[in-house]
């Protein structure tokens, strides 16, 4: 049986689909809500549904877990509340490390391209453990995600007991089906696609500096069943542990996925420029590109799906489809 938190958000119902069609038992750790994150499993329930808050006892009852992949989170970038955001991102991590390292199992973990900050050449994107104390996060989600991997790095440092195996995933701009429930948070591509549908053109944000030009803020995307082959990989390969970027090591920039997106619809390339929000200036990253070289050392051999492919499969796989993976 494998342990997924945040299981019914985007990344983790992705990951608990591909699961389910191996033929995989799961435990989902999360709140269906009221956002509708229920169809997130509608296709592939799991054989249980935990709330964060009887996760201690579940863990006491030492259920016969083989893996825990541990994606729940509060992601939004702009989250203000640090004690929630600590005892969230950080202290339930550090429990389920330790948790794991008691009982000998694998622990892949979701850590964030956001501990990068302000990075803007690709040789800052580095994920050796000895670049970590170098990263300063420009956000409070990104902060919490960069002391989880310090943490890491310390116990490894005082040789303290691990999990069998341990991995933590650096993730990039990732986007795909079963995101709709995140609101602000959704992906770019999903906001241009409803940008279009509602006749106008794609709106991309002005440049926040001189140095880059409207519409060539360049980013990482990934698609999200890239990211559940590299999990998978992982988890299959018990022997491989570390912390590893998961992008595609190609930075594409918003004109680019807007171009993307019109084509896929079948409408011409019309932008439309508008002002940045206040809150993001001077907060906002301009370039991130994932250095994939650690874990295709480690043996990951397959392609990444390019930007233009992964957004035709969003868009006439699912958009225009059944929506839900």
């Amino acid at each position: 049986m494998i342990l997924i938190t945040g299981g019914s958000g985007f990344i983790g119902s992705y990951l608990q689909a591909e699961i389910h069609a191996r033929g995989g038992e799961t435990v989902i750790v999360d709140w269906l809500g009221h956002e509708g994150k229920w169809r997130n499993l509608q296709r592939h329930a799991p054989s249980r549904v935990i709330s964060p808050e009887n996760l201690d006892a579940f863990l006491a009852s030492d259920p016969d877990i083989k893996a825990v992949f541990h994606m729940g989170a509060i992601s939004e970038t702009t989250a203000t509340d640090g004690d929630l955001v600590w005892q969230t991102n950080v202290t339930l991590s550090q429990k389920l490390w330790s948790w794991c390292a008691e009982k000998d199992i694998s622990f892949i973990y979701a850590s964030s391209a956001a501990t990068y900050g302000a990075a803007s050449t690709r040789s800052e994107f580095s994920d050796s453990l000895s670049n970590v104390d170098n990263l300063r996060p420009l956000n409070l989600y990104g902060w919490s995600k960069h002391v989880f991997d310090q943490w890491v790095v310390k116990q490894l440092q005082d040789g303290k007991k691990t999990p069998k195996q341990w991995a933590g995933l650096k993730f990039f701009n990732v986007y795909g089906p079963n995101e709709y429930h995140k609101g602000k948070m959704i992906s770019v591509v999903k906001v241009k696609y409803d940008d279009i549908l509602k006749g106008g053109p794609a709106k991309l944000f002005k440049s926040d500096t001189s140095a880059v030009a409207d519409g060539q803020q360049a980013r990482d995307f990934i698609w999200v069943g890239d990211v559940a082959n590299v999990m998978l990989w992982l988890y299959e390969n018990p022997h491989v542990s570390g912390l590893f970027n998961c992008g595609t090591g190609i930075a594409r920039t918003y004109l680019d996925l807007a171009y993307a997106v019109c084509d896929s619809l079948g409408v011409s390339r019309a932008v439309e420029f508008i002002d940045m929000p206040a809150q993001l200036r001077g907060n906002y990253q301009n370039f991130t590109c994932a250095d994939m070289r650690k874990i295709r050392d480690a043996g990951y051999e397959k392609e990444f799906t390019s930007l233009e492919d992964g957004i035709n499969i969003y868009i006439n796989k699912f958009l225009k489809g059944p929506m839900y993976i």
